[in-house]
C-alpha cells in the first residue's frame, strides 16, 4: 500500500513540476503583459489610455498594414514555391535526397546570418543584384532603401527561406495520398493536370491548412529578419519611413527603444487578438473535409 502510495505521488510530482514550470514561463508572463497594458507609465492607477492612444496612432496603424501586407505577399508564395519544389522532387529518381536538402538548407540557417548576407546583396553600391542589373543595362534599384521596394525586399527574403519547410511538409503530404486513386484515374483516361485538381490538391487540404495556420502566425510574428535586413539597431529597425516595419518591430521599439512597457503590452495585446481571429477564421473556411 505504502508502495503504491509512494508511486501515486511520485507520479503527480513528476507531472505537477513541468506544469508549474510552463505556467511560470508561458502563462504568468503573458497575464503580467496583459495587466501592464492597462497601467500608466508609473503603474500608479490603471488606465485604458494605451488603448486609446493605439486607436489613434498612424505608426501603429502603419504596422498593421505593413503586417497585412506580409501575410498576403509571403504566404501564398511560399505555399505555391514549395509545392511546386516538391511536385518537381517527386518525378525525380536519384539524388532526391540532395534535392531536399538543398532547399531545406536555408530554414535551418540562422535567421540573422540569412539576413545581414541579403542584406550585403541588396545593397545598393556593391551589391551583387545591383551588379547584375548593371551587366543588363537596367538602373540600380534601391531595395532596402526605396520605401516602394522595401517592403517587397524584405518578404522576398522570407519566401526564401521559408519554402523549404512548405516543400518538406507538402512532400510528406503527397507520400501520404493513395496511389490507387492515380491509377483509377488513368484508367478513367484522366489528365495529370485533371488528376492533381482532383486527386492530389483535395487530399493535400489537411497539409494545405497546416502550413496556412503556421505561415500566417509567422508572418503576423514577423521580427528578425526586418530587425536585421533594415536596421543596425532597434531605433532604425522598420525603414526607410516605417515602410516595412511589422506590428512586434513596433512593438519592440517601444519596449526596448523608448522604455515604454505599457504601450508595448497594448501592442502585445492586440496582435494576441489578431492571431487568434485570424487563425480561428482560417481553420473555419479551409479545413474541409473529402472522401473518394
Amino acid at each position: 500500500m505504502k508502495l503504491h502510495t509512494r508511486r501515486t505521488l511520485t507520479a503527480y510530482a513528476f507531472l505537477t513540476i513541468p506544469l508549474l514550470f510552463f505556467l511560470s514561463i508561458r502563462i504568468f508572463p503573458t497575464l503580467y503583459a496583459f495587466s501592464l497594458s492597462f497601467m500608466t507609465q508609473d503603474h500608479s492607477s490603471g488606465t485604458l489610455d494605451n488603448y486609446k492612444q493605439l486607436l489613434q496612432d498612424p505608426v501603429f496603424w502603419k504596422s498593421v498594414l505593413n503586417t497585412g501586407l506580409y501575410v498576403i505577399v509571403t504566404v501564398p508564395l511560399q505555399m505555391a514555391f514549395g509545392l511546386i519544389i516538391a511536385l518537381g522532387i517527386g518525378r525525380v529518381r536519384r539524388f532526391r535526397w540532395l534535392y531536399r536538402m538543398i532547399y531545406f538548407l536555408p530554414y535551418i540557417t540562422s535567421i540573422v546570418a540569412v539576413s545581414w548576407v541579403w542584406r550585403l546583396m541588396y545593397d545598393q553600391n556593391t551589391g551583387v543584384f545591383n551588379q547584375i542589373l548593371t551587366w543588363l543595362h537596367i538602373p540600380p534599384q534601391g531595395f532596402l532603401g526605396d520605401p516602394s521596394e522595401s517592403l517587397l525586399s524584405v518578404s522576398a527574403v522570407m519566401i526564401w527561406q521559408a519554402m523549404g519547410f512548405s516543400m518538406l511538409i507538402f512532400m510528406a503530404g503527397l507520400e501520404a495520398v493513395p496511389k490507387h486513386f492515380y491509377e483509377a484515374a488513368q484508367i478513367d483516361g484522366a489528365s495529370k493536370w485533371k488528376m492533381f485538381w482532383k486527386i492530389t490538391f483535395p487530399l493535400l487540404n489537411p497539409t494545405i491548412v497546416f502550413l496556412a495556420v503556421t505561415g500566417v502566425i509567422q508572418s503576423l510574428q514577423s521580427f528578425t529578419q526586418i530587425q536585421n535586413l533594415t536596421g543596425g539597431s532597434a531605433a532604425n529597425a522598420g525603414g526607410p519611413l516605417n515602410s516595412t516595419l511589422s506590428i512586434v518591430v513596433y512593438m519592440y521599439k517601444n519596449a526596448f527603444t523608448d522604455f515604454n512597457m505599457e504601450y508595448a503590452s497594448a501592442i502585445t495585446v492586440v496582435l494576441f487578438i489578431i492571431i487568434l481571429l485570424v487563425t480561428l477564421i482560417q481553420l473555419r473556411i479551409l479545413n474541409k473535409s473529402y472522401e473518394y
